[in-house]
This record gives structure tokens, C-alpha cells and sequence, in this order.
């Protein structure tokens, strides 16, 4: 499993961050980085759950 962010989409509301601080950062403008690109163990839950709560659709995963 591999975490897309399409950082013209985020809107900087932090939903990632609040997840998962380990796997999700923003940058200076608040627009989301992508710490873990490759999510294991329970980082895999808590990034399907970014993806759910991102209010941009800024998040995707590709399996």
C-alpha cells in the first residue's frame, strides 16, 4: 500500500496529523506531508482512516 497526497487538493485542515502524527506532518503553509509512504502494521488502519476524514479528498491510497 502506497499513501498519495495531492498537495493541490489539501486544504490544510490537519485531519492526517490528528490520525496519525507518525505517518502524517504539514509544512510551514499546513499543507500535508507524507511522513511513511508505505504504511505497515497498524499505520495501514490509521491511514485508511486519513483518507476517510480528509474533508479535500487530498488523500488517496493505492493498493
Amino acid at each position: 500500500m502506497r499513501i498519495v497526497a495531492d498537495t493541490d487538493l489539501c486544504i490544510g485542515a490537519g485531519q492526517c496529523v490528528l490520525t496519525d502524527p507518525a505517518v502524517f506532518d504539514q509544512d510551514d503553509d499546513g499543507t500535508v506531508v507524507v511522513l511513511v509512504e508505505h504504511p505497515e502494521g497498524g499505520q495501514v488502519d490509521s491511514a485508511r482512516e486519513a483518507v476517510k476524514l480528509c474533508p479535500a479528498m487530498a488523500l488517496s491510497l493505492q493498493e
